[in-house]
């Protein structure tokens, strides 16, 4: 009895025709594939989320709430809008409902990429009205830190623009 001429010829045709090799092949390339993205990935970009020198910071944050205390006893408070259209951040500063007239800075932190990060030198007229240029913010959750410009004093907040709306800040509040 012979078999049948369609067995025989699958029985002899090379490993690479057939398709059950191919499929089991499959998993492990995608994994390879995977990886190597993974690994091209981890090297391209930086982690910039690591913070090289932990001791120094954490002496700076000792500092950074001496700062906090100043504005509490100032009760400082900042109130600002940002305009898209024209580019730019306006606002007032008060200290204890009076106008502050001193230049502050504003820095504004990205939350992942320090490069994208803003810092804008802010002179208030008399009234303590101020406004500054801002080029185009991200729609991101910015962490804001307004601060004297002898960093005496300093409010801090996170905002998340442009769902927060207006960026307000007081001393003492969270």
């Amino acid at each position: 009895m012979k078999p049948p001429a369609n067995t025989l010829d699958r029985q002899q045709a090379p490993w690479y025709a057939h398709r059950w090799p191919w499929f089991l092949m499959f998993g492990p390339a995608v994994v390879i594939a995977g990886g190597a993205f993974a690994t091209w990935l981890a090297v391209r970009t930086p982690d910039e989320l690591v913070v090289g020198d932990y001791y120094k910071q954490g002496k700076a944050i000792n500092q950074d709430l001496r700062r906090d205390r100043v504005a509490s006893m100032l009760r400082l408070s900042l109130r600002a809008h940002y305009d898209p259209v024209t580019g730019r951040l306006a606002g007032q500063i008060t200290s204890a409902g009076k106008e502050v007239s001193s230049p502050f800075r504003i820095l504004l932190a990205h939350p992942t990429l320090p490069r994208k990060d803003r810092s804008v030198l802010a002179q208030p007229g008399p009234d303590g009205r101020f406004s500054v240029d801002l080029p185009l913010l991200e729609h991101a959750h910015w962490q804001v830190v307004a601060e004297g410009a002898l960093r005496d004093w300093r409010l801090e907040r996170s905002w998340d623009w442009p769902r927060g709306g207006a960026l307000m800040m007081d001393a003492d509040s969270e």
